[in-house]
């Protein structure tokens, strides 16, 4: 029986209710294929810095780096949004991201047939839309120098400085490359050239890289463009790459596309090899979302096919990973819905099934199919 090693941090808020919904499907996933998960639990984030002080301790940073992957919910919440706060929750993903050398968040983004009426674009616009964000994380501005404006009254200052090397750019721009040769072969490289000094190393660096990939189209785009199209023409893009600032608040843009924040799943890799495939941590793009916890109301799908891109990178569980897509996809075809998903009008919703957290779960692993056995 193939023996997996997974941590699991539920986080704050709503995270805890979607990672045991998650787990749950997970755990059925892998028994279906003839494998076991031991689980570790830690704590992390808010309820890290009321337990110890801080956001994650060192030797949590550790336990991560000796499990095959890393299953997150969400950290955060007002209880602890003091901007000024020298121990923020986030300080937590910063920590990880960069402790396990995570440079490459993937966001991919689709819409289900059946949620369009979720969506507030309308129904023509969302035909064939399949995307895939690619965004850097261990550098540009989330990390660079700083200097804060103080508690003075009059003439304050701040700065942030956007720094990145072509090491850096290189290696997630490469990936985006090689992903895109097993989809639509297009990448759209976006940044602020017309602005930034960053950006236009961000150019020379793909167009290097893109010669080596002559099969895959290439093109550049400012970022403000980028936004106007996902919203107008977001079956246009196949994989787009970008750094750290602008991949974070497109991808939460690109989110409205599938209907609800709930429905997105991600995966941060780096470039550390386990037994059983790449090392790395899942979580659902959304937040804690606290003023819903507790309430079992939160949508488990995005955490859900976080999974599903858990057993296919780090586990080595292709056909896993597709049975957990097509479980999701006919529990939502058979009209199962969270909240979020429950379109407006009444008569739309006539011949929906309104269910919870744990209703969405149960509602996916019902609809499981077995895989193929894994090596024993």
């Amino acid at each position: 029986m193939a023996h997996f090693r997974l941590v699991a941090i539920p986080g704050d808020g709503v995270g805890p209710e979607v990672v045991e919904a998650a787990a749950g499907v997970l755990d059925a996933a892998v028994a279906a294929a003839g494998g076991r998960i031991e689980w570790q639990e830690i704590i992390v984030g808010g309820r890290a810095i009321d337990a110890y002080g801080v956001a994650i301790q060192p030797e949590d940073v550790e336990t991560c780096r000796s499990a095959d992957a890393v299953l997150l919910g969400a950290v955060g919440g007002a209880k602890w949004d003091d901007p000024k706060a020298p121990v923020r929750p986030e300080q937590a993903l910063f920590a990880l991201r960069g402790g396990l050398g995570l440079f490459a968040n993937l966001r991919p983004v689709s819409v289900h047939p059946a949620l369009m009426d979720s969506s507030p674009l309308r129904p023509a616009l969302l035909r064939d839309v399949d995307l895939l964000m690619v965004r850097e994380l261990t550098g540009g501005i989330y990390f660079g120098e700083r200097t804060e404006a103080g508690d003075g009254a009059e003439n304050r200052a701040a700065s942030d400085s956007l720094p990145y090397s072509e090491a850096e750019v290189r290696r997630i721009v490469r990936l985006a490359f090689e992903l895109a040769t097993a989809r639509r072969r297009k990448v759209t490289q976006v940044d602020k050239a017309n602005v930034l000094a960053t950006s236009r190393l961000w150019r020379q660096v793909t167009d290097e890289v893109a010669r080596a990939f002559p099969d895959v189209s290439l093109e550049h785009r400012l970022v403000d463009s980028t936004a106007m199209l996902l919203v107008t023409r977001p079956a246009a893009f196949d994989v787009i790459v970008t750094e750290n600032l602008f991949g974070d608040i497109l991808s939460d843009e690109a989110s409205v596309l599938a209907g609800s924040l709930g429905m997105l799943p991600s995966a941060s890799l780096g470039e550390r090899q386990t037994t059983h495939g790449t090392f790395g941590l899942y979580e659902p793009i959304h937040g804690s979302a606290p003023d819903i916890a507790g309430q079992d109301v939160a949508n488990p799908i995005g955490t859900i096919l976080s999974c599903a891109m858990l057993l296919r990178w780090s586990l080595g569980l292709a056909e896993a990973a597709d049975a957990v897509e097509r479980a999701v996809a006919a529990a939502l075809d058979d009209g199962f819905r969270t909240r979020d998903l429950m379109p407006e009008h009444a008569s739309l919703a006539a011949h929906l099934i309104p269910v919870g957290t744990r209703g969405m779960a149960a509602a996916i692993g019902e609809r499981l199919t077995a895989p193929a056995a894994v090596g024993r």
